[in-house]
């Protein structure tokens, strides 16, 4: 499939993004970029981008606003959809790295954004394809009366992550990243296997200088399977991720495990 990566430039375009938007969170979801927003970002250095297949169909979008953070210029990329049909193509990466090369002319050194710490496919992306670093986990972060079909029946939990487009630490090696982790981690104790929530303590066994925090393959499948399942992994992982962050540690990698498909992240001090 031959794709090409541009800024939208025609009304058809930006319509073409609000549609793709509705496909992606639903109809009704409350947070929609109009035509006119994407528009005008782009009027003060924002991006709003697309990822168009050789019918000239819009497969992807990457939509971000240019702003200041103590005295510094930086980048908030604030929606990035694929559709269903074309991922696994690269392409949430190809449109991450248009975004970095439009506002690095701009002076932009940190591209904040934030992303699902339930959803295996973005640790994925953002943690071994982009080499993010996770800066804070914050529950509740979105109204969750925002309507999206994605997100409905689990509080929207997330990791506000930044990336420090000026420090060359993009991966290049997918494999290598993940495999990386498994190594580093591999031994390591699971907080909250198959989502059993811990009792944490600054004296429990959980105190270690390398963790493993699990989170399920697929948060959608488990989901439609069992809502009730799925906000035991989400209250597993808040609880987890608030405590280690909260005491020091970083998250230090992703993996999925080859050999049973199972999910983790790495923290470590």
């Amino acid at each position: 499939m031959q794709i090409a990566i541009r800024q939208f430039r025609t009304h058809a375009e930006y319509k073409a993004c609000v549609a793709l938007q509705q496909e992606t969170w639903g109809a009704v979801f409350t947070e929609m970029v109009p035509p006119s927003i994407l528009l005008v970002g782009q009027k003060i250095g924002g991006v709003a981008a697309g990822a168009f297949d050789e019918h000239d169909r819009l497969i992807g979008f990457v939509f971000g606003l240019t702003g200041v953070k103590n005295g510094r210029l930086v980048h908030w990329s604030d929606m990035l959809a694929v559709r269903p049909e074309a991922r696994d193509l690269g392409i949430g990466k190809r449109l991450k790295l248009y975004q970095r090369e439009l506002v690095q002319t701009l002076g932009v050194e940190t591209i904040y954004w934030t992303y699902d710490p339930l959803v295996a496919r973005n640790a994925h992306l953002n943690l071994n394809r982009l080499g993010v670093e996770v800066e804070e986990y914050v529950p509740d972060m979105y109204d969750s009366d925002s309507q999206s079909d994605l997100h409905r029946g689990l509080a929207l939990d997330r990791f506000i992550v930044a990336w420090h487009i000026s420090s060359n630490k993009l991966r290049k090696e997918t494999e290598d990243s993940s495999a990386k982790a498994r190594e580093r981690f591999k031994d390591a104790g699971i907080i909250n296997p198959h989502g059993q929530c811990a009792t944490l303590s600054e004296n429990s066994a959980f105190v270690h200088a390398r963790m493993r925090i699990e989170i399920p393959p697929d948060i959608q499948a488990v989901k439609e399977s069992s809502l009730e399942t799925a906000m035991h992994w989400q209250a597993s992982v808040r609880q987890a991720c608030l405590f280690y962050l909260d005491h020091g540690y970083r998250v230090a990698g992703f993996y999925r495990d080859p050999e049973n498909g199972r999910c983790f992240y790495g923290v470590e001090k």
